[in-house]
Parts: C-alpha cells; structure tokens; sequence
C-alpha cells in the first residue's frame, strides 16, 4: 500500500504501523531517522526552496516491506507531497521518485540566487547602497535556511543507502546513491554561496573603512593646514603696545600674503606625498 495522509489519519493506519511510531507520529515525537528491523521512519522538513517566505512543512515517512504511508503536515503540505508523489511499483521506485521530483529544477534555483548575488554585489560597486547590508543578511539567512535543508536530506539519504533492515535492492541502492551524490552538490554549493557572501560582507566593510580613513585623512590635513595660521593669528592678535603692525600700513595685506604662502606651501607638500 502507498499512501499520502495527514498527520492526523495516522491512527486510522495504526494496523499497518508498530503502535509506538503512530504514538509519535501523533504527538510530534518521531526522530529524524530510525531504521527497525521491519520498519523505517524518519521526519524531515520539506522546504519549497522558491518560496523563502513559507515555513517549512513536517514530512513523517514510514516505509516496511509492504506499505509507504507519507504524512504530511497541514494542508499545504498535503498539496505539495501530492504534486511530488507517484504511484509505482515498488515502494523503493516510489520513495527515490519522491525525492527526485523535490530536488529536481533545484540547481537552476541555486544559479539564479547565484546571479542574483553576484549582481548585487556589482551594483553596490558601481554606486554606494544603503540597504546593502539588509540584503547581505537576507542572503546569508536563506543561506542558511538552505544548508539546514541540504544537510538533513544528505544525511537521510545516506541512512537509506545503508538499507541497515535490507529495505532496497541492489539498484534501489544505486538510484539513492545517485540523489545522495546530488544533494551533496547542491550542499557545497550553498556553502559555496555562503562564504562568497561572507566575502562581499568582508570587502564592503574594508570599502566602508577605506572611506572612513580617506575622511579622516582629510579632517588631518585640514587640521595640519589652519595650525600655523592659528599660531599666525594668535602672535597677531596680541595686545601690546609698540607693536610693529600696530603702526606699518602693510602690516594687515603682509599678513594675508604670509598666511597665503603657508597654505600654498603645506598643500604643495600634502600634494606631493599623495595626502590630497
């Protein structure tokens, strides 16, 4: 027998199930892969990688020698394994068509998102983006959404290929080896991704460094530039009498012009050193 349920029909299917997995499947309670002798369960949640919005649904599989009772969470859920499943055969044919339709088109997913990273990245080179960092931390979140959901279909489809209670023939074993080894690439490949975001994070802080020291370079120099007129301007404007400049009627444009020359001077300088 081959069935897609609700978690909630799962008592009614309790005479083709050992009593303590419909008990768990009931109360939320069944581990992520178990392999009995005459039974194999695991739970999983099945993402719709396209849409990043949607939550997760809980996947419970049960498979035996005769029956593969898949138990679906919620109604949307429900829709989603239905569109996946397809009758065959064998149990084995029908749980490897399962998985293969739920990664099938993932790589084209996975380029995209890809493309789309990349040309973010170009863009915040080309012009300075202030949400840039939103969208960075929006990668690597589904990033990481991604790598959970790769991780835990690598290490289901490795349990299988075990076939610990002699669930799969020899081919069977080969076709999961082929979605296992397919899985694994689209695993590296969002770790791939993840480090190439952390990178774009890591160059934009540098820029956003850069930038900052090129403003404080520039606060110095200007610093370095009003110094000696400030020093200028205090020898001035000392009041004593039988100043010099009190009584010579050059004394003021002398003053502007030797104020000049020093500007001139310390920017020639600042110039020359590349410090400007």
């Amino acid at each position: 027998m081959q069935k897609v349920l609700y978690v909630q029909e799962a008592e009614q299917y309790a005479e083709y199930m050992d009593p303590k997995i419909v008990k768990e499947i009931r109360d939320d309670r069944t581990e992520s892969f178990e392999s009995r002798q005459k039974y194999t369960v695991f739970v999983f949640p099945m993402y719709d990688i396209r849409q990043t919005s949607l939550a997760a649904n809980q996947v419970v599989i049960y498979m035996d020698h005769e029956d593969l009772l898949i138990f679906c969470e919620g109604q949307r859920g429900y829709e989603r394994v239905s569109s996946l499943y397809q009758k065959k055969e064998t149990n084995e044919c029908a749980l490897w068509s399962f998985f293969q339709n739920l990664l099938k088109n993932d790589m084209d997913h996975l380029e995209d998102l890809e493309c789309e990273i990349a040309d973010a990245e170009m863009a915040a080179m080309v012009r300075f983006q202030n949400d840039y960092i939103r969208k960075i931390i929006s990668y690597r979140k589904e990033l990481l959404r991604l790598k959970r959901y790769y991780e835990q279909l690598d290490t289901i489809i490795d349990s299988l290929i075990l076939n610990e209670n002699k669930m799969f023939s020899k081919d069977g074993i080969q076709h999961f080896t082929i979605l296992a080894n397919r899985t694994t690439r689209y695993l590296q490949n969002v770790l791939n991704l993840r480090d190439y975001v952390t990178q774009m994070r890591e160059a934009y802080q540098s820029q956003i460094d850069i930038d900052q020291n090129n403003l404080m370079r520039l606060f110095t120099v200007i610093t370095t530039v009003f110094q000696p007129l400030t020093l200028m301007v205090g020898w001035y404007g000392m009041n004593f009498a039988n100043m010099p400049e009190m009584d010579w009627k050059y004394a003021y444009p002398v003053f502007i012009g030797a104020s000049v020359i020093v500007c001139v001077i310390l920017l020639a300088f600042f110039k020359k050193k590349g410090w400007v």
